[in-house]
């Protein structure tokens, strides 16, 4: 919010007397640095000290942010991993695959292949080939099966049958602003992307409208002369078809695939885990009927978390702790 105003008011915002309103919720913010700091503790118990978080939440009627955590200490490091990180997205990309897939006409319930493939590579006389996680492959299977299960062959397939630059396109109707590389290795979220801008894009898939993130409501002089209020605004991304079949997709996540822990949430939520190769970053990106949050884990140098600290193993328990508590 700070660096916002800064860049439009200069010095004034410190010596003028102005009054901003935020769009930030007290009772849900301490409830977010709460979330994020009992994650990390649980973490550190397993991994070597030095891990990273940051949630973002936004409502999903107007792109207001209710909470921001960039960090475990602002006191340690003012860096905010929640807008400024660039980072990997994982398999939390897959999504903007199956919802470009929707739109060219196929359904939740059309079957997608789930064999070895091999591709191209990006440089001559060299190959790519996407391997599932677990080292299975399930043959023909519906796509909501495929999403659920984070399954790379299937996924990378479909993104290669729809066109990578279509996949591209839904992910910047969306809200994507960061360059996407134009490879299938995108599909698998090769592409850095931050997390502000994740968790808002996940909004389409909600509402079927792409929001634009706001950090505040409106701005008085020390007179009360009202000198800006943020317009709510929207562009539509999806017909009201596509969020439907988008929030089967991601309900069957939760409910049969990589987010079974999100069960313990007694209303319906949706998303998505999301993991680098390494275990450099972890995600979950989700929203029930109020708001689209993130989650974010991982180091500041890059390097792993831990052994298999997947999204649904690291981000997903800050997620449920944080959505959990917020009615």
């Amino acid at each position: 919010l700070r660096q916002g105003l800064e860049a439009k008011y200069g010095n004034a915002i410190y010596i003028s007397g102005i009054k901003v309103y935020s769009t930030v919720d007290y009772e849900i913010q301490k409830i977010a640095e709460t979330a994020v700091a009992n994650g990390i503790a649980v973490i550190e118990k397993r991994v070597r000290k030095g891990v990273q978080a940051a949630l973002i939440a936004i409502d999903l009627r107007n792109g207001h942010i209710k909470a921001l955590v960039g960090g475990n200490d602002f006191w340690e490091t003012q860096f905010n991993r929640a807008t400024m990180a660039l980072r990997q997205p994982g398999s939390a990309f897959k999504p903007f695959v199956y919802a470009a897939a929707l739109e060219d006409g196929m359904s939740e319930t059309d079957e997608v292949l789930d064999e070895p493939v091999t591709f191209p590579g990006g440089k001559p006389n060299t190959t790519w080939s996407p391997k599932n996680y677990d080292g299975e492959y399930r043959g023909y299977i519906p796509m909501k099966t495929a999403l659920a299960l984070s399954l790379n062959s299937a996924t990378v397939r479909l993104a290669h049958d729809v066109g990578i630059h279509n996949v591209i396109e839904t992910a910047k109707k969306c809200g994507i602003k960061t360059v996407l590389q134009p490879y299938l290795p995108i599909a698998l979220g090769a592409s850095d992307v931050t997390l502000l801008e994740l968790t808002s894009a996940y909004a389409a898939f909600a509402t079927g409208n792409r929001i634009y993130p706001t950090t505040y409501e409106r701005i008085i002089s020390k007179d009360g002369v009202p000198l800006e209020e943020a317009l709510v605004s929207s562009d539509m991304a999806f017909e009201p078809d596509i969020v439907d079949k988008m929030k089967v997709l991601l309900r069957a996540v939760v409910e049969a695939g990589t987010a079974t822990k999100a069960k313990e949430i007694k209303r319906p939520v949706y998303g998505k885990t999301g993991t680098t190769n390494d275990f450099s970053d972890a995600w979950f990106i989700g929203f029930d009927d109020r708001l689209v949050v993130g989650v974010w884990v991982g180091r500041d140098n890059h390097k792993p978390i831990g052994p298999k600290e997947a999204g649904a193993k690291s981000a997903l328990p800050i997620w449920i702790e944080f959505m959990k508590n917020i009615r």
